[in-house]
């Protein structure tokens, strides 16, 4: 008994079971109606899957999470990452049977992969691709306004042949796009770096994003929604823009949203998509009921501020949707600290603040953290590895993995209490099912109960463990 209970313990979740004894007959064992999968911070679980009982009623002994159902926040789309340039390169050149299992790793259902039920693109370069470009480059002195030489050839060498991939094994699979920075002859400075975009060219821009998007699907992709700038407080990265908030609205309800009426796109607008230190960049935006009426909502990265001002924003304007669109791990940090902080903020925070979406930054790195630009993030760690044909998974995958796996899109988030070391969030998935996410961010093995409709599970978690349980 002893012995079984230790093993049940090095595994991360302990459940109400009954002792089995050496004098009875072995008899198969039927699955039990409680999944758990747990990873922990030492590497030594990873998606680790048990089934468990549920319990008589709850343990005295410990405090309990409060599942309320009845209580019904914000739908999910999905959960993923960032599909970079560079992740797109270093996938396609991998072998084709070693790129096929591991896009159905991330991208498969059922048991298959992780389930990653959504995708951000970068509109052009970003600076994790290997050089800069934009769908309209030309030479210095000349001007296309009205698109006459837009062309995803960039695209077409790697990025859009793996998308083809991801789709064939997930057609629902929901596409974000995001420029890093316009062709640089619309900008002031005539860089890729930092710069505003002329006024003059704002109807050129808005035509831009409506090329993109119809061929985008002329290859079979649609784009679900786009953001009008990365990080538009940020001009110091390669490539990048400079937008204020006015600019962004005069954008917007000028020239973007007009232009996807006009072209008859169903493509969302989502403002912002920088750091939670800054809430009133949206909420200015929102302000605006011109603008107002051609966004749907606002994206969020966490480099700076608190997950909280997602908050800030719904509660000003509880008729917009949050997505969360990107956080790095990096070449300096640790397993532990890494798995941690993003279940703590991205995965649990973010939902617990209205998110729809919950980003991980790139998808692939290789083992030099490459490619990338000239200017460009040095440091920023994939969710894989990839050296040649062989792939290495990192922390972020089994970040996102904890959520994604199991939280489907269409699922709601439901009413959960927290407690002290143990944050956590909750979820109706559209069959039925409810799924709790758990972290355990103490330095001991924390024990507790989860009520539910009527039923009881008791548990454990050990330290520094992220926990997920579906039923």
């Amino acid at each position: 008994m002893y012995k079984l209970l230790f093993m049940l313990l090095t595994y991360g979740v302990v459940g109400c079971s009954k002792p089995h004894s050496e004098d009875e007959p072995i008899t198969p064992v039927p699955e039990l109606p409680v999944g758990v999968w747990t990873t922990s911070g030492n590497g030594v679980n990873l998606l680790y899957k048990k089934t468990i009982d549920f319990a008589d009623g709850e343990d005295g002994r410990f405090p309990t999470i409060q599942i309320d159902t009845t209580q019904r926040f914000q739908s999910v789309d999905g959960f993923g990452y960032t599909l970079t340039g560079g992740s797109a390169m270093l996938l396609h050149q991998m072998g084709a049977a070693e790129r096929a299992a591991l896009l159905q790793d991330f991208f498969g259902t059922a048991g298959k992969g992780i389930g990653v039920s959504y995708l951000r693109l970068s509109i052009g370069a970003s600076d994790l691709d290997a050089e800069v470009f934009s769908y309209n480059d030309l030479p210095a002195g000349q001007t296309d306004p009205d698109m006459q030489h837009f062309s995803l050839s960039k695209d077409t060498l790697h990025l859009i042949p793996v998308l083809k991939e991801i789709l064939a094994i997930n057609p629902d699979i929901r596409i974000m796009g995001s420029p890093w920075s316009p062709p640089v002859w619309m900008k002031t400075n005539g860089s890729s770096i930092g710069g505003n975009l002329k006024p003059q060219y704002y109807g050129a821009y808005a035509r831009y994003f409506v090329r993109y998007i119809q061929a985008m699907a002329a290859e079979g992709i649609t784009i679900d929604a786009v953001t009008p700038q990365n990080e538009p407080q940020h001009g110091g990265n390669n490539p990048s823009m400079v937008m204020s908030a006015a600019q962004q609205a005069d954008f917007i309800k000028n020239h973007l949203g007009p232009a996807f009426q006009a072209a008859g796109l169903g493509t969302k607008i989502v403002i912002w998509d920088h750091n939670c230190d800054n809430p009133g960049y949206p909420i200015e935006i929102l302000n605006d009921p011109a603008a107002k009426a051609f966004v749907h909502g606002s994206a969020f990265h966490l480099y700076a501020g608190d997950v909280g001002a997602m908050s800030v924003v719904h509660d000003a304007h509880p008729d917009k949707a949050l997505y969360f669109t990107e956080q790095w791990t990096g070449a300096n940090g640790a397993f532990e600290g890494d798995l941690m902080w993003h279940m703590k903020n991205v995965i649990i925070g973010t939902m617990r603040n209205w998110s729809r979406v919950a980003l991980e930054w790139n998808l692939a790195s290789d083992p030099n953290y490459e490619p990338h630009t000239p200017g460009g993030c040095t440091e920023c760690r994939g969710a894989v590895t990839i050296d040649g044909s062989k792939a290495t998974k990192n922390v972020s995958f089994y970040i996102v993995a904890q959520a994604s796996s199991f939280v489907h899109p269409g699922s709601v988030r439901v009413g959960s209490n927290i407690l002290g070391p143990l944050p956590n969030v909750a979820f109706r998935r559209p069959d039925g099912k409810t799924v709790l996410i758990v972290l355990n961010d103490s330095a001991n093995i924390q024990s507790f109960n989860i009520s539910s409709g009527g039923k009881w599970i008791t548990a454990s978690l050990q330290a520094r463990t992220a926990g997920t349980f579906v039923w």
